[in-house]
């Protein structure tokens, strides 16, 4: 496994208790980072310096003490990761405004204000890594194909997750533009089909739609992220970085 220069860094996951959070975190700590990682449930720590935090992570109140105590245990927060997130299958037509709400909740204002907590201490230190979790389906309108086969609608739609993840896409670029003055980059990495317990049902037909032929595999998605938050990548801002075995190309 290729060590990143991530020694002694203090990298904040949020989601941290899921696929891609896990993944991300054994990832970094690997590489010498300290990991705090928060998520609804109180995460599982992996080896090395870990804190670990249960929190909504659409509350700003909770949000805001899961940063201060991220601080009072570290010192320090040089790298923010947003992976919290919950997905949404159907039709566009079968979509509640319940469940818009929630999905939004989660996976947009979610990482807004995680993003938004971490900005004045990165700022007063002069230097700080946000990597938020984007997905190709907030480039791609969505990966079935009704047209065909109406059914994959059904089994793979999923246009509330889609739209929140094109916001957070959006999110990144703004606050790229904002804080780059400050030694802080700001980078989304946006996965396609992750193999997962939630992909389970993904429709093989789409499967052979991936012109590398599988799914991803969490780890594939760890290291495009660690690698974003080394010194190495301090001059790219502003990137929504594919990780999708060219499922989708821009």
């Amino acid at each position: 496994m290729t060590r990143f220069g991530l020694d002694g860094l203090v990298a904040l996951i949020t989601g941290g208790g899921g696929m891609i959070g896990q993944a991300v975190a054994r990832r970094m700590a690997a590489g010498g980072a300290r990991m705090a990682l928060a998520d609804m449930a109180e995460p599982g720590p992996v080896e090395g310096d870990c804190r670990t935090y249960a929190a909504d992570l659409a509350d700003i109140t909770q949000v805001r003490e899961v940063i201060a105590r991220t601080l009072a245990d570290f010192g320090r927060i040089d790298c923010l990761v947003t992976a919290a997130g919950v997905t949404s299958l159907g039709s566009f037509e079968s979509i509640t405004p319940e469940e818009w709400d929630r999905v939004h909740a989660i996976n947009l204002r979610g990482v807004f204000l995680a993003n938004q907590a971490v900005i004045a201490p990165m700022r007063a230190q002069s230097s700080g890594r946000i990597v938020n979790i984007g997905s190709v389906l907030a480039k791609n309108g969505g990966n079935p194909r009704p047209w065909i086969d109406p059914g994959e609608q059904e089994r793979a739609g999923n246009a509330a997750y889609g739209t929140a993840k094109a916001g957070v896409h959006a999110l990144t670029l703004y606050l790229a533009k904002e804080l780059a003055a400050h030694g802080i980059t700001v980078n989304a990495v946006a996965p396609g089909p992750i193999a997962s317990p939630m992909t389970t049902s993904f429709p093989e037909a789409l499967v052979r739609q991936i012109p590398a032929g599988r799914m991803g595999q969490p780890d594939e998605v760890a290291s495009a992220v660690a690698w974003l938050c080394t010194p190495e990548a301090a001059f790219v801002t502003g990137e929504i970085i594919d990780v999708n075995g060219g499922l989708w190309m821009d």
